[in-house]
C-alpha cells in the first residue's frame, strides 16, 4: 500500500471510530503481531499556538504524533519547545523537592505518573515535525493532520478551530473557547454537523474532586440552592489591565490647555509614557498576531502574555477563569442561560480591561430548580465571609493579624442552599459543606459521574479515537461560555442587559446586541 493510500485509511479508521463512539472493537496490538501499531493507537496532532498553555497540552499529549507545530512568534515558541529538553534532564534526575512542587492532578503529567518515554519521546519528534507562521497554510498544505490543539489568544481560537473542523478534524481548544458569542454558536454547530470531537481546555471538569462536587449539589447536600457567588484572584499578579493604549501624542491632545492631574490627565500621560519605538521582532509575525482583529501598532505591552487585558484579543479576567469557576454551578446547577447580566467596575477605558469587575447573573428557575442569583467578583473584589467561619485571628508571615478561616486566595465558589452552604476552590476542588458539622455528619456523595483517569488532554485523544466520551465537547463548553462572555458583553456596553437565549439577542440595548459578533479583519473568515 503506498504511503497515500495509508494515510487515507489510517485518518478513515479514526474518523469511523469517533463517529461510532465508546461502543467500537479497538483491535489490540498483540492481534496484530509485533512491530505492527494499529491505526487506533496514535493520532497526528498539529499544535497551534505553544508558548504559553500550549506547550503544557503539547506535553499532555506527547504519548502521540506531534506532526506540525504552528505559532506566530518562533522566538517564543522556539525557547518553549527547547524547554522541554531540560524537562527531560529533570525527569531523569529529579530534584529532592520536585514531589512537593507538583501542581494539581489534571495539569501537572508528572502527578499523573507520566512514563519519562512519553517526554523522550516528545524530545525526539519535536524537531521533525513542520513548523508554521499561518494555521492556513499548515491545513491546506499538510494532510496527515488527524486533529488540532489551538492554544492561541482568544480572539482566534473560533476562526482556527472552525477551519480544522471544516476538514474534519478532531479539535482541542484553550478557555474561553472563543471571544464572540455568535462563535460560540457557531463552533457547537459545526462540531455537531462535521461529527468531530471536541474538547475546551477547562482541565477541571476532569478532576475526581471536581466531580464529587457537583455530586453534592445534585444529589441535595445544602438543599434547594437559590445564590452562588464566584471569585478569583486575576487578573492581580497575572497580566495588568486598566490601562490605556499607548500613543507619544496623548499628552499634546489636551486642547492647548495645561494638562491637569485629574484622572484624564493621569491616564494621557501614562499613554505617553508607554509610548516609544518598538520595532516588529524579527521572529515575530505581527499581522497574524493580529489575525480577525483590527490593526493596532505593536508593543510589548501586548504580546508575549498581556493580549489577555486588552479587548482586542482577551476576555480579561472573566475570560481566563470563568471556564475554570462558572464551570460547576453551570453544570451542577443546570443553570442554562441567564435572563439577564450586570457588570460593574473600575474606570473603564474600552480598550483594556478595568481593574477589577463584578457581574451579577439572574437564571430563571428550571423545572422543580428555584431561580438563582449568581454573582463575579475579580481584581481582589470578594465576597462577604460567611457566618459560618471562625472569628479567630492569628499573625501572617508579615505579622499582620487575619482571620485563621478565610476563602482560598487564588479563587473559590461559594453555594447557599436551604439546608446549608457548599464552598470549593479553583477547579473544583476541595468541595466542604458549612457548618463543619454538616460537613462531617454527611460524608461523601455517592458517585454517580465517571472519573476521568488521565489528562484533560488525553481524555479528548482517547475521545477522537473512540474509547470514551469527551469530559467538556463544544456542544457543553460552547453553552458554559457564552453564559461568560455575555458578563462581557455587558461591561463593554455599561448596561444591564436582558437576553432572549432562544433568539441570541439582547432586546434592551441595541448597542449591547451588535457586542455578540465582531467583524473580522480582510483575510480572515468564520465558516
Amino acid at each position: 500500500m503506498d504511503e497515500t493510500k495509508k494515510g487515507v485509511s489510517r485518518r478513515h479508521f479514526i474518523e469511523t471510530a469517533a463517529i461510532s463512539g465508546a461502543g467500537i472493537a479497538i483491535v489490540p496490538r498483540h492481534v496484530l503481531g509485533r512491530g505492527f501499531t494499529p491505526p487506533s493507537d496514535l493520532l497526528n496532532i498539529a499544535c497551534v499556538g505553544i508558548g504559553g498553555m500550549g506547550r503544557n497540552n503539547m506535553r499532555a499529549v506527547g504519548s502521540q504524533n506531534i506532526v506540525a507545530v504552528c505559532d506566530v512568534d518562533w522566538d517564543v515558541a522556539g525557547k518553549s519547545i527547547d524547554r522541554f529538553t531540560q524537562d527531560l534532564e529533570r525527569r531523569r534526575n529529579p530534584p529532592a523537592a520536585q514531589g512537593a512542587q507538583r501542581g494539581d492532578d489534571t495539569r501537572d503529567p508528572v502527578r499523573l505518573g507520566e512514563p519519562v518515554e512519553t517526554l523522550e519521546r516528545l524530545v525526539e519528534q519535536l524537531p521533525k515535525a513542520k513548523r508554521y507562521s499561518d494555521y492556513r497554510e499548515m491545513l491546506s498544505q499538510q494532510k496527515d493532520i488527524d486533529a488540532v490543539i489551538v492554544a492561541t489568544p482568544d480572539h482566534m481560537h473560533a476562526p482556527i478551530a472552525m477551519a480544522a473542523m471544516e476538514l474534519g478534524k478532531h479539535v482541542y481548544v484553550q478557555k474561553p473557547l472563543c471571544w464572540s458569542v455568535e462563535e460560540a454558536r457557531m463552533l457547537a454547530k459545526k462540531a455537531k454537523d462535521k461529527k468531530v470531537v471536541t474538547q475546551m481546555g477547562n482541565q477541571g471538569h476532569s478532576g475526581s474532586e471536581s466531580r464529587m462536587t457537583v455530586e453534592y449539589l445534585q444529589e441535595g447536600a445544602i438543599g434547594d440552592v437559590t445564590q452562588v457567588h464566584v471569585w478569583t484572584n486575576r487578573p492581580l499578579g497575572y497580566w495588568p489591565q486598566g490601562l490605556p493604549r499607548p500613543n507619544a501624542g496623548a499628552v499634546s491632545q489636551a486642547s492647548g490647555q495645561p494638562l491637569a492631574w485629574n484622572g484624564p490627565g493621569v491616564e494621557r500621560r501614562l499613554a505617553a509614557a508607554m509610548a516609544g519605538n518598538y520595532p516588529v521582532p524579527d521572529k515575530l509575525n505581527w499581522d497574524l498576531f493580529l489575525g480577525v482583529a483590527p490593526q493596532v501598532d505593536y508593543h510589548p505591552i501586548y504580546h508575549p502574555f498581556n493580549w489577555r487585558g486588552w479587548v482586542d484579543w482577551g476576555q480579561g479576567a472573566l475570560g481566563d477563569m470563568g471556564a475554570h469557576l462558572i464551570d460547576f454551578p453551570f453544570w451542577a446547577l443546570e443553570l442554562g442561560m441567564p435572563t439577564s447580566v450586570e457588570t460593574i467596575s473600575t474606570p473603564f477605558n474600552d480598550v483594556c480591561f478595568p481593574n477589577s469587575t463584578t457581574t451579577y447573573f439572574e437564571f430563571a428557575a428550571r423545572g422543580n430548580k428555584p431561580a438563582v442569583k449568581m454573582t463575579w467578583y475579580d481584581g481582589g473584589m470578594m465576597p462577604p465571609r460567611p457566618a459560618e467561619f471562625s472569628d479567630e485571628m492569628v499573625a501572617d508571615r508579615n505579622g499582620r493579624m487575619v482571620y485563621k478561616e478565610q476563602f482560598s486566595g487564588e479563587g473559590g465558589v461559594m453555594y447557599f442552599g436551604s439546608k446549608g452552604k457548599l464552598l470549593h476552590d479553583t477547579y473544583g476542588y476541595k468541595p466542604r459543606l458549612l457548618p463543619q458539622t454538616l460537613h462531617t455528619s454527611y460524608g461523601k456523595p455517592k458517585q454517580k459521574i465517571k472519573r476521568i483517569q488521565t489528562t484533560h488532554e488525553m481524555n479528548w485523544v482517547e475521545a477522537a479515537k473512540g474509547t470514551t466520551e469527551a469530559s467538556s465537547p463544544f456542544e457543553y463548553a460552547a453553552r458554559l461560555v457564552e453564559v461568560m462572555l455575555l458578563g462581557v458583553v455587558s461591561l463593554r456596553a455599561r448596561s444591564k442587559i436582558y437576553y432572549d437565549a432562544e433568539k441570541m439577542r439582547v432586546t434592551n440595548s441595541p448597542t449591547a446586541n451588535d457586542m455578540l459578533r465582531r467583524e473580522y479583519r480582510n483575510g480572515f473568515k468564520l465558516t
